[in-house]
């Protein structure tokens, strides 16, 4: 049913995680999973951005930072 472990490697397993971290983190560590998840599949799946701020020469920059010095 859950591949290589069954029903009782599985509560053995629950059971640690509970100890470790305790009842009241386990909503808070879900939520994170949960929440990283989403973002996973939001980013995997919307187009990349297109940045369209225009770009100073390299030049200009250059000169511009002589000017601010003197």
């Amino acid at each position: 049913m859950f591949g290589p472990f069954g029903v009782t490697e599985l509560v053995i397993i629950l059971i640690i995680v509970l100890v470790l971290f305790g009842a009241t983190r386990l909503p808070q560590i879900g939520k994170g999973i949960g929440e990283a998840i989403k973002n996973f599949k939001k980013a995997t799946s919307e187009p990349d951005e297109i940045d369209v701020t225009p770009k100073k020469p390299l030049s200009e920059s250059k000169e511009g930072a002589e000017v601010e010095k003197k």
